[in-house]
């Protein structure tokens, strides 16, 4: 007797793919190419993101392009806006001092427990953070400069044991990438590394109140770097920035 064969609606979906794939190693690599495209300011702010356009581009799914600009929202490198999709951020100088203030707040109060808590493995993970955030600046390397010093900033507050902080850290860190990327002077992107490597020795020491001195020090030279000159929103030739 002949089995009847299941109907469509019982069989095992497969997922869509676009014409490479829309796995997640290759959404990641996605992720990556036009999260550094808008702090290395390829991207300007204001620009925006078609999802087709951006489908075509990196041959995958609308769907897949849609989940990216998602996972750029939440990190605050991309806005949302209903029926006119997604554009890059664009800060203004008060929600630029509003993050700074925030990030003095935050990381100058952690530093207490950040030296209590701290280990050798700790203090070689941030030397090596460092090292490498000075590479990459002194090859001018201004994307990955940035980039490295977030994630250094972020890994102090994880060794706090605050999750919840330390997860506040990162997105104020994400969105410290952009306004850095935007308004920061091209000879002063990101942190001075020579902070970072006085912060390691302090934390190190067990000393938390000369580390949360300098490092309500090193935010505010930070911030004093900015220029707030806002430039007019243009339409992006995405294939130009991303096939080139």
């Amino acid at each position: 007797m002949n089995q009847r064969q299941p109907g469509p609606e019982h069989r095992p979906s497969s997922p869509r793919r676009g014409k490479n794939g829309d796995g997640a190693e290759r959404h990641e690599a996605i992720y990556r190419s036009i999260s550094d495209a808008i702090i290395e300011h390829r991207l300007k702010p204001g620009a925006r993101l078609r999802e087709d356009a951006l489908a075509e581009v990196f041959g995958v799914s609308r769907t897949g392009i849609r989940k990216i600009l998602q996972r750029l929202a939440l990190e605050q490198l991309v806005t949302l806006t209903p029926r006119r999709g997604a554009s890059v951020t664009r800060p203004t100088a008060d929600e630029a001092k509003d993050v700074f203030d925030a990030r003095q707040m935050i990381e100058c109060g952690l530093m207490a427990e950040v030296a209590r808590r701290i280990t050798d493995a700790d203090v070689q993970e941030l030397r090596r953070l460092s090292e490498h955030e000075q590479r990459v600046v002194r090859e001018g390397d201004q994307s990955a400069g940035i980039r490295l010093s977030a994630e250094f900033h972020t890994r102090l507050a994880r060794i706090s044991g605050n999750a919840t902080l330390a997860d506040f850290v990162e997105r104020l860190c994400f969105r410290s990438s952009l306004i850095l990327a935007v308004y920061g002077h091209p000879a002063h992107l990101g942190c001075e590394t020579h902070d970072h490597d006085a912060l390691i020795a302090h934390l190190a020491a067990g000393e938390g109140e000369a580390a949360a001195a300098l490092m309500a020090q090193h935010l505010e030279a930070v911030e004093a770097t900015l220029s707030m000159v806002e430039e007019q929103a243009e339409a992006p030739d995405l294939h130009a920035i991303f096939t080139s």
